[in-house]
């Protein structure tokens, strides 16, 4: 049986709450940073070279409020528009598996397994393919 997320079972819960979710977030930059030269390129770096706090906190509040926890982006930045906000950035599809890997590489260093780990899997991998903005 798959699990499907509810109110009261969310994948925010599930991840264990909001330090889990920014970990993640975390783990997501540093395996770019690592795995991923091209794709972190694509973001604001800081002095070392590696994605910028600006980008990380973004991302984990957006995680935060995607995954169903509280508003933690939108009061902040408004609606997520993601295909707008990603316009700036070619997205093929080698910028959409190298954000799936890193995104994998970081579930797999945080230790999200199971029926999460499946349903996590299956919704970046639509959003991922949902931002291609590029042929290829």
């Amino acid at each position: 049986m798959t699990w499907v997320p509810s109110e009261s079972d969310t994948p925010f819960d599930r991840l264990g709450g909001e330090a889990r979710v920014r970990a993640l977030a975390e783990a997501f930059y540093d395996a770019m940073d690592r795995d991923e030269p091209a794709l972190a390129r694509l973001h604001e770096l800081d002095a070392e070279g590696r994605v910028a706090r600006g980008p990380r906190d973004r991302f984990a509040a957006f995680l935060i409020e995607w995954l169903g926890g509280p508003r933690a982006y939108s009061p902040t930045h408004g609606h997520p528009r993601l295909r707008m906000r990603h316009a700036r950035a070619p997205v093929d599809v080698a910028m959409r598996d190298a954000w799936l890997r890193s995104m994998s590489r970081a579930m797999d260093a945080t230790g999200v397994d199971g029926e999460l780990r499946d349903f996590l899997d299956r919704r970046f991998a639509e959003v991922a393919d949902f931002l291609r903005n590029t042929p290829g």
